[in-house]
């Protein structure tokens, strides 16, 4: 039956492998099930009920990736969007059920726009050397949030540095050592082609600190954001705060608003939600190696279409835009090439609803090294791009594109910056006629992002 659903044998893959990729992914992304409920709580949002509203949102969307487009790919509350309704549109006055409904009007956009090919045509549109530039940025990107998840990468007067362990060495010290240890333990693992290295590395550290925990060397400092490594229990099953969201985007007064900033709030949540869909899907497809030889993903429409359902189901249920993980690179590292992958991913969020206490108990500092060793892993395409003369015109917006993304700390900036790049520099030595119009018309609309918005 999961073969004929999922055609694991024409993808070169099986039902262990699946199942391995799936956990893999979900544990990556395990954390969104702490974080969301926080931000949103900032904004006046029940987190008890923003946690259902999460699980079953990466729950519904999870499973139409896997259904309609069998693809790996798992979706849950996009981190900088979540941020973004809490502290911006929200912090400037809108409530919270307002911001709701315009993630639901841009949800629905996103469907009509998937199913008349428009994100489709942009996504075939970008040429193929700036999709590898996109995959090799992503994987830095993640490596870096790995890097702060871990610890490791602290701010400073230069923004960024490495922590200090001698001045440091205490809990969060503990963590970014452990962080240390459990990246080369996946190396090991890896190196020596142990099915699952990923998630084993994952399990392995995050086992190092309960050990750690119970001998005294990690003492928990909720204050510092160093909770128990221990699970306050296994079951959670109170669903009675869900209806504290659940339906909220739809009973907002309009009276008193401002259309022209709601607008701008919608337009807003479109175009970061658009490009940061787009360049996941490209990083972790070409990661896949999904793409064919003319760059494009075969299923990207039901792919699109998934995320745009997920974004207005997640807004319904009560959680901001719900958005295509790059953590999803996680489960297609360890070999995930189908929608069985997404459809374990999903289930485990499902079962998140009821075991949240144990899934919320994952430390950041074990997923870290995941996140780290997968950005290693994106950047192997780095040998694909040319750097002869006759390429650099399209090498060059390529390069921007993988720098602008984690030093930026935006998927979408990276793009942009791509586009804009790759146009000038066509035009500029003779090569006009190479660009698709659609690129033209994106560059223009990128270039007019940064003066007016």
């Amino acid at each position: 039956m999961l073969e004929k659903l999922f055609k694991l044998k024409a993808n070169n893959t099986n039902v262990r492998t699946e199942f391995v990729a799936g956990i893999t992914t979900f544990m990556t992304m395990a954390y969104i099930l702490a974080v969301n409920p926080s931000i949103l709580g900032d904004a006046g949002m029940d987190p008890n009920a923003v946690l259902i509203a999460t699980c079953l949102a990466s729950f519904i969307g999870t499973l139409c990736m896997a259904f309609l487009a069998n693809l790996p790919f798992a979706l849950s509350a996009g981190m900088g969007l979540n941020a973004y309704l809490a502290y911006t549109v929200v912090g400037s006055g809108v409530s919270w059920q307002m911001a709701l409904f315009a993630v639901f009007i841009e949800g629905i956009i996103f469907i009509i726009l998937s199913l008349t090919n428009v994100r489709e045509a942009i996504f075939n549109a970008i040429p193929l050397t700036l999709k590898k530039g996109v995959s090799i940025g992503i994987g830095l990107f993640i490596a870096f949030i790995g890097l702060q998840n871990a610890g490791l990468c602290v701010d400073s007067a230069t923004l960024v540095t490495i922590t200090s362990f001698t001045e440091n060495f205490n809990t969060k010290g503990i963590c970014a050592l452990l962080a240390i240890i459990g990246l080369l333990i996946t190396a090991v693992l890896h190196i020596r082609k142990v099915k699952g290295a990923i998630l084993l590395g994952i399990v392995l550290t995050w086992v190092l600190g309960i050990l750690c925990q119970l001998v005294g060397i990690y003492v928990p400092d909720p204050a510092a954001g160093a909770y128990s490594l221990l699970p306050a229990g296994i079951i959670s099953v109170d669903f009675s705060a869900f209806g504290n969201t659940f339906g909220q985007c739809f009973k907002i007064d309009f009276s008193g608003t401002d259309i022209f900033n709601f607008i701008v709030v919608v337009f807003a949540f479109l175009f970061v939600d658009l490009f940061d869909t787009l360049g996941t899907l490209i990083g972790v497809a070409t990661k896949a190696k999904m793409l064919d030889e003319n760059g494009r993903l075969p299923r990207i429409k039901p792919a699109l279409l998934s995320d745009a359902i997920a974004t207005s189901a997640g807004a319904v249920f009560g959680t901001s835009t719900t958005t295509t993980f790059v953590e999803s690179s996680a489960g297609v590292a360890v070999g995930g090439r189908t929608g069985l992958t997404a459809l374990t991913t999903g289930f485990l969020f499902l079962l998140s609803t009821l075991f949240s206490p144990l899934f919320t108990s994952i430390p950041s500092f074990a997923t870290a090294p995941a996140l780290i060793f997968v950005g290693f892993l994106m950047f192997e395409s780095v040998v694909e791009l040319k750097f002869d003369t006759e390429n650099l015109a399209e090498t060059i917006p390529a390069y921007l594109c993988i720098i602008a993304m984690p030093l930026f700390y935006s998927i979408s900036e990276g793009i942009c910056i791509g586009i804009i790049s790759y146009v000038v520099l066509q035009v500029a030595t003779g090569k006009a006629k190479k660009v698709k119009p659609l690129m033209y018309i994106l560059a223009i609309l990128f270039v007019l992002k940064y003066i007016f918005l």
